[in-house]
């Protein structure tokens, strides 16, 4: 399933603020990526649409299992990537960034290749490891 960059950056977006957030509005999305008000409403209008998103009465925005589906992919690969830049010696504000554009185009071949190399490696400590298995 393929889906444009910036719906892959707005589920990813949702994922993390609900983390952290007991619900999530269009306002919490587009403070978190400075857009603006109404750009948001027209991206949170096609994610529903597409069947990535719901959106409830009140205005709260939650994952379907699909959108769930691509937002755990990208949030596993903006995890791993960045943090092996930052143990490689880059700029973690630099290793964020570098990250967050790898990991829509990277195949999912590639990444699961990088993945081994690093996780049977020994090339990240232990608990970021674990983290980026698993988050």
């Amino acid at each position: 399933m393929k889906i444009q960059e910036s719906a892959e950056n707005y589920l990813e977006t949702i994922y993390m603020l609900s983390r952290h957030k007991p619900y999530v509005r269009s306002i919490d999305i587009a403070n978190e990526l400075s857009f603006s008000k109404p750009s948001v409403s027209v991206a949170m209008k096609n994610l529903r649409e597409n069947g990535y998103i719901r959106m409830d009465e009140q205005g709260h925005i939650t994952l379907t299992e699909t959108g769930q589906s691509i937002a755990d992919v990208m949030y596993e690969r903006h995890i791993l990537l960045s943090n092996w830049l930052i143990y490689l010696g880059v700029d973690p504000q630099t290793a964020a960034e570098d990250a967050c554009r790898m990991e829509h185009v990277i195949s999912p071949e590639s990444f699961e290749a990088i993945k081994k190399h690093i996780t049977q490696g020994n090339e990240l400590p232990k608990e970021l490891k674990e983290e980026s298995i698993h988050a």
